[in-house]
């Protein structure tokens, strides 16, 4: 497995990436509960999976990515 420690909590470390992907996003390191509920009232995003897979978290790093294509 990767290492991972660096991007969510260390309850979760040992964890495979399949559950990892279906942790609410406050399993990520530096995401609080209230950052979390915050979220989810938002964007409806519960796990780590619907983050990742969110439509304008999607946008947002294609046009980092195009943006830094010159």
């Amino acid at each position: 497995m990767a290492d991972i420690a660096k991007f969510v909590d260390k309850a979760h470390e040992q964890k495979e990436f399949t559950a990892l992907a279906e942790l609410p996003i406050e399993a990520l390191q530096g995401v609080s509960k209230a950052d979390a509920e915050a979220v989810q009232k938002a964007f409806g995003v519960k796990t780590i999976r619907q983050l990742a897979e969110h439509k304008f978290v999607r946008a947002a790093q294609a046009i980092t990515l195009l943006a830094g294509a010159k």
